[in-house]
């Protein structure tokens, strides 16, 4: 176990996290769930007595671009029902305590350093939490499905996960792992600092890979078969998919790739519809229309999507926008301006 788990795991105990970033500290339920509520989405709120003796609720919170990491407690056994979370993905990690978990037609209990939760924002969720505090990452729902749409070929669409993360597997280790130094990172800094742009989009890069190529979810099989892990790869086909990679801005010239690869031409293209999922030029396209929206999301505010879009070897402007919102949802210029933001 890393350094950054055990020192999660130790000080859990005795003291709550990212204290710096409060949000809510309550002791009463209707304002726990109205001050929560705006943060991540209206839910009910509810003591398992009556009377709510024992409750309390704290909320601290470090938000990020396109990510927060957050530690949440409650004193007293309460039950949250946020129905479909909608625009969000929620890893949660459970510190003290424990939580029961219903995500759609499934239960199962998340409890300390055994299993935690991801919430999809499409599965109906309800919680019981007693006396449990968790720290919780959340992920914007656009950005993991629009990466879930780079990784596997396939236009953007919603994106859900087993909600069971076993923190014995690697997979799992992995992951809280990396929210533990994330929420080190976060009360280092403070909450008059600022990561920079760099460092933040390090964040989401090893965020969304722990996610969806860590865990279990929807995509998984269409992403193994895109990247060409669903089995071995002849050499021939990862010479010429590393190929085409390494020259995407470049014209398509089938001859040439077939060359370095050392087989014909049918053969390379039967060979991409079988271990791919797609013909040569659907994956050359979706390599660029990748490329596009990773450069979008880092770019400057007087970035030209014209110049990156030649850049990446796209001629037809039109076409290309086309494409790129059938597979995104959105146009560049959205994708510009909601980064932009």
């Amino acid at each position: 176990m890393s350094a950054a788990v055990l020192e999660m795991s130790a000080s859990a105990s005795a003291a709550e996290r990212l204290a710096g970033f409060a949000r809510v500290a309550t002791d009463d339920v209707d304002a726990a769930a109205e001050q929560i509520g705006r943060i991540f989405c209206p839910h009910d709120l509810k003591p398992a007595q009556a009377r709510a003796a024992g409750f309390s609720a704290r909320h601290n919170c470090a938000a990020f671009d396109g990510f927060s990491i957050n530690y949440v407690a409650y004193g007293g056994s309460v039950s949250i029902d946020p129905g479909c979370l909608e625009r969000f993905f929620l890893v949660q990690v459970p510190l003290t305590g424990a939580a029961r978990i219903r995500a759609g037609a499934g239960e199962f209990d998340a409890v300390p350093d055994r299993t935690a939760s991801l919430l999809s924002p499409t599965i109906p969720t309800r919680m019981m939490w007693s006396d449990c505090a968790q720290v919780i990452l959340l992920l914007d729902r656009r950005m993991v499905e629009q990466r879930a749409a780079a990784l596997s070929g396939r236009v953007a669409g919603p994106v859900e996960f087993d909600p069971v993360i076993d923190l014995d597997a690697p997979s799992g280790q992995a992951l809280r792992s990396s929210l533990a130094g994330l929420m080190t990172l976060a009360e280092r800094l403070g909450p008059a600092g600022r990561l920079s742009p760099v460092a933040t989009a390090d964040w989401r890069e090893a965020l969304l890979d722990h996610l969806l190529n860590g865990q279990r979810h929807g995509l998984s099989d269409a992403i193994r078969t895109f990247s060409g892990q669903a089995e071995r790869l002849p050499r021939a086909l990862r010479v010429a998919r590393d190929r085409l990679a390494d020259n995407a801005g470049e014209p398509l010239d089938l001859a040439q790739l077939a060359c370095a690869a050392g087989i014909g031409i049918r053969a390379l293209q039967l060979g991409f519809r079988r271990h791919f999922g797609v013909s040569i030029s659907e994956m050359l396209l979706d390599m660029r229309l990748a490329g596009l929206h990773a450069r979008l999301a880092q770019a400057p505010p007087d970035a030209s999507i014209t110049e990156i879009a030649f850049d990446l070897g796209f001629t037809h402007l039109g076409r290309m926008a086309g494409a790129y919102r059938e597979k995104f949802g959105e146009t560049p210029s959205a994708t510009l301006r909601r980064r932009m933001s």
